[in-house]
């Protein structure tokens, strides 16, 4: 069986997989954060908290819930960090250093997962559980709160009422994330990841040194990993580590646990506005997209050029023989459209145009199908900016779902828009103009170029992965990637949550003749070239500047 064969099976059993699992899942999403119902556990953490998750909340006090709690999550996590030499099963590992604490904290709160540290070699085991793990559960339930909060906005009139942050909070954790991650750790126990506290094992000599690993809670914090889009590593290998990916099977278990919420979260919207063809219209612009650049990544890196990818096969420098060039591009693609940054391989190593790809999957906006809840409330601010767009061009009011989009929600989804490529291109422009960040680059020309472009287009929209060439732990870079983080992670969920809030306060418009339809295909190729077009005005200019060239010049 040829390469790409086993690559189009290996997709085509991934779609099939995501397609028994999208009803239900959906369904019962829709159903959890419907429910007026209150389980025991999540009635003592209420208590705990002192939260009275029946009181319905108006856009500012939600918002002043999510930036309250990633607060405290932010401080919680960086004093942990800086003790942890005097924490127990520390490994005998020191504090981390006060500005690398930082954008680690910064980074696990804000669904990123960016990491510019080895983790074997510097986080212990309660740092890892207790801290990062935990971070992995409730920086997600939070993404998927806000976008709810979108949701009902949409589905709601004059009330202005988005729910109870702190409701949907507690049961996106303990009714989905929770019980999702306890099947899927226990899957890639039985695929071979390993599950423990052991301490530090020398394994023998490698290269005239000592070589050593330690254990941990790799397979429960695995499946967070991927199934909360966040792809923080638990060793410096992330994914293609074979004590956190072991096999085939295993990596394609991951991809899908990656893609199983973002995609089933549609059927969720399309259930709670009460028009499930509104949900396949959202589902089908992520699915061409994500099935476009899958495509697109296996041509690219498939391309026979020299006698080099001659003998390979394709482009197998940076890939693990376990996975191969399909099962490689298929979790990049799908690592880099959503947020989760996990990589099974280095996106360094590929071809000009490949890595290119992986960036491009980002600076889309992370939306096709995005990360858990975040990839939603992203592409229904891209619908409503596509629903603008047509309404100027046939001269009517633009109607999205029976809302109204005027002046006010359109300076919401604008403002949505801009703020990651503003902090992208600006933090990578300062810092090719000073002449310390350069010295992190490991390559120059066209490739250490996008190494920079590449790491604050991770930081920005909360991916997390590395373009593995450039030395990130600088107190630049750990600082100024921090606080792209922070506000590429918090700032559109302002504007989110102020979209959310006006369109409750509403009166939906009845449908007429002349209202655009936005669950038909017509609509959805609108929605994808208005991403597109989007996109590559922005950021082709800094494209052309780096993989564009070197793919072009290879």
């Amino acid at each position: 069986m040829s390469s790409q064969i086993a690559g189009v099976l290996q997709l085509t059993a991934l779609i099939a997989a995501l397609g028994l699992a999208y009803r239900p899942l959906g369904d019962y999403m829709a159903k959890v954060y419907s429910s007026e119902k209150h389980y025991k556990p999540e009635k003592w953490i209420y208590k705990a908290i002192g939260a009275n998750p029946a009181a319905e909340m108006r856009w500012p006090a939600y918002l002043r819930g999510v930036l309250a709690f990633s607060a405290v999550s932010v401080l919680f996590l960086y004093l942990m960090q800086r003790v942890q030499g005097s924490l127990p099963g520390s490994l005998g590992f020191s504090s981390i250093d006060p500005d690398q604490a930082f954008n680690t904290a910064a980074s696990f709160v804000a669904n990123t997962n960016w990491q510019s540290y080895y983790g074997e070699q510097a986080m212990g085991h309660v740092v890892q559980t207790g801290g990062l793990a935990v971070q992995n559960f409730v920086s997600a339930a939070v993404g998927m709160a806000v976008a709810v909060a979108l949701v009902r906005g949409f589905a709601r009139s004059r009330s202005g009422e988005l729910g109870n942050f702190w409701a949907d909070l507690v049961r996106g954790t303990v009714r989905i994330l929770l019980p999702i991650s306890v099947i899927g750790a226990i899957v890639l126990v039985a695929c071979g990841a390993i599950q423990n506290f052991s301490g530090i094992h020398q394994v023998g000599q490698f290269m005239g040194g000592t070589q050593e690993w330690n254990g941990g809670a790799v397979a429960s914090q695995e499946a967070i990993k991927e199934l909360g889009t966040n792809g923080g590593g638990y060793f410096n290998a992330n994914s293609a580590h074979p004590f956190e990916n072991p096999n085939a099977l295993s990596n394609l278990f991951e991809i899908f646990l990656i893609l199983l919420i973002p995609f089933a979260l549609t059927r969720t919207f399309g259930r709670m506005v009460g028009s499930l063809k509104q949900g396949y219209a959202i589902l089908g612009t992520m699915a061409v997209i994500w099935v476009g650049f899958v495509a697109l990544m296996m041509w690219t890196e498939f391309a026979h050029r020299g006698p080099a990818f001659e003998i390979a096969g394709g482009a197998m420098e940076g890939k693990e023989t376990r996975f191969g060039i399909a099962g490689s591009s298929l979790f990049a693609v799908s690592t880099t459209l959503t947020s989760t940054g996990a990589v099974n391989s280095f996106h360094s190593s590929y071809t000009g145009f490949g890595g290119g790809i992986t960036m491009l999957g980002m600076q889309l906006g992370e939306i096709a199908p995005g990360g858990v809840g975040s990839g939603l409330y992203g592409m229904l601010i891209m619908a409503i900016i596509a629903v603008f767009i047509a309404g100027l061009m046939v001269g009517r009011t633009p109607e999205y779902l029976g809302k109204k989009i005027g002046t006010r929600q359109i300076k919401f989804a604008a403002c949505y828009i801009l703020v990651t490529p503003a902090l992208v291109l600006g933090f990578t422009a300062v810092a090719m103009a000073l002449p310390t960040p350069g010295n992190s680059m490991t390559n120059t020309g066209a490739h250490g170029f996008s190494e920079i472009l590449y790491a604050y287009t991770s930081g920005a929209n909360n991916n997390g992965s590395a373009f593995a060439g450039l030395n990130a732990d600088t107190q630049w870079f750990n600082t100024t990637i921090g606080i792209a983080m922070l506000l590429g992670r918090f700032l559109p969920m302002v504007f989110v949550l102020a979209l959310a809030g006006s369109l409750a306060e509403q009166k939906p418009v009845p449908e007429t003749a002349g209202t655009l339809r936005t669950d038909k295909p017509l609509y959805v190729g609108l929605l994808v070239g208005t991403i597109l077009i989007i996109t590559g005005l922005t950021y082709f200019p800094a494209l052309a500047l780096g993989p564009l060239a070197e793919g072009l010049a290879s």
